[in-house]
């Protein structure tokens, strides 16, 4: 197994670090922030701002080890080879599988976002034609090279970035001097004045957790693109301690701004509170700004996932865990027949979730299902490299002595985000918006297990 692993034709090392800090944003920064933001909003109130807070607290563990371990040993799907040989093959495995799941599920709701957010400007343009054309454009990104992919995605989220500063400092003067509000200062009292601060209560804030985690996966694309960037060490390390921090700002900062200049309780719970926030105090070409920043933030999102899990395809099929043909390189020194098998399943998922649309009376609701279907499969990677990184210290004992970016607090960190990941899944049974969605990521993760066991118990046969 490891040696077809090995055997592996070699992806070049083509980024920059800036576009592989930019990949890392695009992943994380997407539509489970500006969609999914208003379930998260509905369920707990003004108290999202704590709950973003305390879900990045646990992001900062998982990338503190995760960029530990990468440091030593930086390489393509990173953390799925950590979990392989730190704590189990089985674990690689499912991070791998969990990893490509994961991502049609996330590229298909960003698709599905987009036409929405493309009717904001075309009320009346068919919905099924335009992600289409959107998921072909995505399709011929990738497939160019990892450098025209690296380009793509560093404008993508340039664009975001700087918009969602300025939204920001907007926000402020709306708060402060009234700007747009007819020189009335919103001040702060949208923060307690409809229902108090946790409005959801104990169980609202934990059910707010399930989208937020689900909104922040795609960090750990840092791992999977170090093995197409030059001076991986050097890479990581500003990475890591930039992203994280940047994250948060646009993420607890974009959220304040929302629940502080509107009452919560009046956001519309189709669409983005980004854009009818603005639109509420009267700023539409900010509105028109905003809703086009969105836009950006769904084709980024959907052309990180696509890169991220047409990686892992062609590992697993290299680890004879997926057909060989997804092995494939291109001239382009890219994996072109898993780019192509990732889109096409993102076009299945894209075509059945417009037909389902028509059928459903709540586009929210749907999003929601949609969307949090992919959380538990994307925890995957997270709990692998918490374990994994429980190991990665007792067998490198010598090399951490003068490790330079060491996870602080280990091994107590990496035991209170692995209850606090398990406690927001139990909660996601509790939750009736996300119950079928984390019975289907389950589903998933089972079945991929049972077919790894009988895969192996009939290998161990053979060998008998």
């Amino acid at each position: 197994m490891k040696q077809k692993a090995n055997q592996a034709p070699k992806l070049q090392r083509s980024m920059t670090a800036g576009q592989m800090e930019m990949i890392s944003l695009g992943g994380a920064i997407g539509v489970g922030l500006f969609m999914g933001s208003a379930s998260t909003i509905k369920w707990t109130g003004p108290s999202v701002l704590l709950a973003y807070m305390f879900v990045g607290l646990i992001l900062y563990i998982v990338m503190r080890a995760l960029g530990e371990m990468v440091y030593v040993n930086p390489g393509t799907g990173s953390f799925a080879d950590y979990a392989t040989e730190y704590v189990h093959p089985i674990a690689g495995y499912l991070a791998k599988w969990a990893n490509v799941f994961e991502y049609i599920v996330v590229g298909m709701s960003e698709v599905v976002a987009a036409t929405e957010y493309l009717k904001y400007w075309w009320p009346k343009i068919n919905p099924f034609i335009a992600g289409i054309c959107i998921i072909l454009f995505l399709v011929l990104a990738n497939l160019a090279s990892a450098k025209a992919y690296g380009s793509l995605e560093f404008w993508f989220a340039m664009i975001k970035v700087i918009t969602i500063i300025m939204m920001i400092l907007l926000g402020f003067m709306i708060i402060f001097f009234g700007f747009g509000n007819g020189g009335h200062p919103v001040g702060f009292s949208n923060l307690w004045s409809h229902g108090g601060f946790f409005t959801g209560g104990f169980k609202g804030f934990f059910f707010s957790m399930s989208i937020i985690v689900g909104s922040y996966q795609g960090i750990e694309l840092l791992g999977i693109s170090a093995g197409e960037v030059a001076n991986p060490q050097e890479a990581i390390v500003k990475s890591v301690k930039s992203v994280l921090w940047r994250i948060l700002i646009f993420y607890v900062g974009a959220i304040f701004v929302i629940v502080t200049i509107y009452p919560w309780n009046q956001l519309s719970s189709v669409g983005s509170p980004f854009v009818s926030t603005f639109a509420k105090v009267g700023i539409t070409s900010a509105a028109s700004v905003i809703n086009f920043v969105v836009l950006t933030a769904a084709l980024s999102g959907a052309n990180s996932g696509i890169y991220s899990s047409s990686r892992m395809l062609f590992k697993l099929a290299h680890e004879g865990d997926a057909p060989s043909f997804f092995g494939k390189l291109s001239k382009r020194i890219v994996p072109n027949i898993a780019i192509l098998g990732i889109s096409g399943g993102i076009l299945i998922g894209f075509v059945i979730d417009t037909v389902a649309t028509i059928y459903s009376k709540s586009t929210s609701n749907l999003f929601v299902v949609v969307f949090s279907s992919s959380v538990l499969p994307g925890m995957v990677p997270w709990f692998v490299i918490l374990l994994a990184e429980l190991r990665f210290r007792k067998n490198n004992s010598e090399i951490m002595m003068t490790h330079p970016f060491k996870l602080p607090f280990y091994p107590y960190s990496n035991y209170f985000a692995l209850v606090m990941l398990t406690v927001i899944v139990a909660f996601m049974f509790v939750n009736p918006d996300t119950r079928i969605s984390v019975f289907v990521g389950a589903a998933v993760l089972i079945v991929a297990t049972l077919i790894y066991l009988v895969r192996h118990w009939g290998k161990n046969v053979q060998q008998d």
